[in-house]
């Protein structure tokens, strides 16, 4: 194991060296930082936090000069992320223009998108943050969002099939993260199971933000483990440049033969924005070290049309999207009965925001989202010669949001920024089986919550922030009068209500050479959602009959979190490091016994039961870890720079009677090295996941592995037509080099199923 941890260790071991060396020699220059690419300057700051120009009409822009030339550097906009002071205003009352110039970003959602192959952003909340442009999406083989993130620190996925790979946070997963497209849930059922997809292709995205801390009391108490946010310009959020912006892209994989391709297209005229954008993707049954991986092919395709209006103080606009899919999902039994998931969904949705700084408000802002969701899974009938429906869930949910920031105030003890918000939600789901039980009959729940985040500037380098979240559930069932002596006639209609309450605490300080520390502490409860409380029902593609518990109550956690961030200069990282108390913590827990297609087969012994009986339960448990990511330019070589990079990560997570829970990721550590100028971007990355051996009873132990992935891209600007300028990049990505067997202990599947071998990718861009 030593031996094939090497790569990563020395790697990482030389990244770490490296970063001291540039702490010592920043010390030694004043905190000089050198920028972070060729004739790419860092971030603009204001006091240490990254200033982000508001989100309007963009300006005519100059042409570059044809050499390098000494260029005087412009001042930082007076622009910031929601949420946070721009700028610490001096011991007397602000004048009305200082207060008109420290406008926030027009959209709660802009931020700082870091340089090509980078994951380190500025940290300006008391929240661990994680942004994956689409640059880095790109090159990445995979149908899904968490393909792209799933091997940064402190992310894994459930990979239950090449079609749905839900994110996992700091080990937490399906009703604790949620999952969101323009500040709206995805409105799916893939927290009800893994092997459900989340309906967001990855060509889709602009960019995709991973939340985990304090920030989540905006989101609702399904959010207690972190938000994984897709960010898109399908609701125009600016006018581009020359009033016209397109891309073209796509990409072939030799593992899987699979292809695909995507086209955004943008159009302004007089403040009046669309946009359109539509994606198509198909790949075959992927190759692994031992063979093919049988039932395991992909084929998905949608579409989006949307439009905004934008003026100087704001914009509202509104979108369409489609989304379909047609997924195989792997496994020994599920290759013989050639188990597909047929989904589709529609969604409109809408935003909008309003600044009126003369008026004291930072900014207004709205959300809305309708989606209408189902999706079959079948199974191939031999004697029929055909497909059978075996079960079909069904998701209709809508969700607003609204809410209000304040400009700073002065108060006694420094500049005050308050934002206050409520969201409200509806969801009607059901999961019907067309042979035995049911999993869930139809039910509903209903959510409100309102919210406050305030933001105090007590000196310089000092922001002290606070949250609060006061929520209400009504979660409306069907469910057995006693789920331990259940009669087949004893379905009862059941209302439960929760209201859960949230708050939280974060200290930032800015430290010198640019680092900013940050300490929260969190105060966060959880409602149990419906299929926690009345499923009932056998579940193919886990292999389980899930068995409610209307008797569980709110889960409470208690957090801790110590972070340590630097996002501009040589030397580049973020740590975090936390401790969670859960009290009530709920899960799925496998009795040991085995059920049929129907409840009242449970425990009978009978030797054809091939379901696993779980039961929802609630126990205590301990969750702490650690999250480490670190880059050092080493030096300008060519025209460009060389660095090095490194990472590691884990989670332990345990029940106070000392048993493990279930379906944890391993310790990772890794490394690499890369190079990047205006044209050529590569580097070589190597992850090492140790053997999984703190499992939960009924789980099996995992080896360890060493995942080694490798990329190149070359960027070409194409001779100007009409005023527009193309840039084309192409490139190859090499994953899974050593061609290893790869089982993700996080996985329901991971004794079946293995990750995908070698592959090569081609991917391409044209973009004006």
């Amino acid at each position: 194991m030593r031996a094939r941890a090497s790569v990563s260790a020395v790697v990482f071991a030389v990244g770490a060296a490296s970063a001291l060396s540039a702490a010592l020699a920043q010390d030694h220059n004043g905190g000089a930082a050198a920028p972070q690419n060729e004739g790419e300057a860092a971030p603009p700051t204001v006091d240490g936090v990254a200033q982000l120009p508001a989100v309007v009409v963009t300006g005519q822009k100059k042409k570059p000069a044809a050499k390098n030339k000494h260029v005087a550097k412009k001042k930082a906009p007076a622009s910031s992320e929601p949420g946070s002071a721009t700028g610490y205003p001096e011991p007397t009352p602000p004048t009305q223009d200082a207060i008109e110039q420290s406008a926030p970003a027009a959209s709660a959602e802009a931020r700082y998108l870091p340089p090509p192959g980078s994951l380190i952003a500025p940290q300006t909340s008391g929240n661990a943050t994680t942004i994956t442009p689409s640059s880095n999406i790109l090159p990445t083989h995979g149908a899904t969002l968490t393909d792209s993130l799933q091997n940064q620190p402190g992310v894994a996925g459930s990979t239950f099939a090449p079609g749905a790979n839900r994110p996992i946070l700091r080990g937490l997963d399906n009703s604790r993260v949620r999952v969101q497209e323009n500040g709206i849930a995805t409105g799916d059922v893939s927290d009800i199971s893994e092997d459900h997809a989340v309906p967001t292709d990855p060509y889709s995205a602009d960019s995709v933000t991973v939340i985990r801390g304090p920030a989540t009391v905006r989101y609702g108490s399904n959010a207690i483990g972190g938000v994984v946010s897709a960010e898109n310009q399908r609701i125009p959020t600016e006018i581009p440049y020359n009033a016209i912006s397109g891309e073209i892209m796509g990409g072939l994989s030799s593992v899987d033969n699979g292809r695909d391709g995507a086209f955004k297209a943008t159009a302004a005229s007089q403040g009046f924005v669309v946009h359109a954008d539509g994606f198509a993707r198909h790949a075959d049954d992927y190759d692994t070290p031992e063979g093919k991986q049988e039932n395991s092919f992909v084929d998905s395709r949608g579409a989006s049309i949307g439009g905004s209006y934008i003026w100087r103080d704001g914009f509202f606009g509104v979108s369409y999207t489609r989304f379909d899919s047609l997924y195989a999902v792997p496994g020994i039994e599920s290759a013989e009965e050639k188990s597909r998931i047929d989904m589709g969904q529609d969604k409109i949705s809408a935003k909008g925001e309003w600044r009126a700084p003369s008026l004291g408000i930072a900014a207004v802002r709205s959300w809305f989202g309708w989606t209408n969701y189902a999706h079959n899974e079948l199974a191939f009938e031999a004697d029929e010669n055909a497909d059978a429906v075996a079960s079909r869930f069904t998701n209709k949910y809508t969700e607003a949001r609204a809410e209000i920031e304040s400009m700073p105030v002065m108060t006694a003890f420094g500049a005050l920024t308050s934002t206050a918000g409520i969201q409200i939600s509806n969801r009607k789901l059901t999961g019907t089986s067309f042979e035995g039980d049911s999993l869930l009959e139809p039910n509903t729940t209903d959510t409100i919550g309102g919210y406050f985040l305030e933001e105090l500037r007590i000196s310089k380098p000092l922001r002290l922030q606070a949250g609060l979240r006061i929520e209400h559930d009504d979660v409306r069932g069907t469910m057995y009068d006693d789920i331990l002596d259940p009669e087949p006639d004893s379905l009862v209609a059941q209302r439960k209500s929760f209201d859960p309450k949230s708050g939280s605490l974060g200290l930032l300080y800015d430290l010198p050479h640019g680092i900013v520390a940050r300490l929260t502490g969190q105060y966060a409860e959880r409602a149990p959602v419906a299929q926690e409380l009345f499923s009932k029902g056998a579940h193919e593609a886990t292999g389980t009959f899930e068995i409610g518990n209307p008797d569980i109550g709110i889960e409470t956690a208690k957090s801790i979190e110590l972070g340590f961030n630097k996002a501009s200069g040589r030397w580049r990282f973020d740590t975090s490091a936390y401790y969670t108390k859960y009290d009530g913590y709920i899960f799925r827990d496998l009795t040991g016994e085995t059920c049929g297609e129907t409840i009242n087969t449970c425990g009978s012994g009978d030797p054809d039961n091939e379901f696993k009986e779980v039961i929802f339960d609630q126990r205590n448990a301990t969750f702490y870890g650690v999250e480490l990511a670190s880059e050092y330019d080493v030096a300008r070589i060519f025209r460009g720079l060389w660095g090095v990079s490194g990472q590691y990560d884990f989670v332990h997570a345990q029940f106070e009677n000392g048993e493990y829970v279930p379906r944890i990721a391993p310790h990772r550590l890794g490394g690499g090295i890369y190079y990047r100028d205006d044209v050529w971007q590569a580097k070589l990355t190597s992850l090492y996941a140790f053997r999984q051996d703190d499992i939960a009873p009924h789980e099996t132990p995992t080896a360890d592995y060493t995942l080694l992935n490798a990329e190149v891209s070359f960027t070409m600007m194409l001779d100007p037509e009409g005023g527009v300028t193309p840039k084309f990049v192409i490139g190859l990505k090499g994953e899974n080099l050593l061609n290893e067997d790869i089982r993700n202990s996080a996985s329901f599947k991971k004794d079946e199923v293995l990750a995908p071998g070698a592959n090569v990718r081609l991917f391409g861009k044209l973009a004006f």
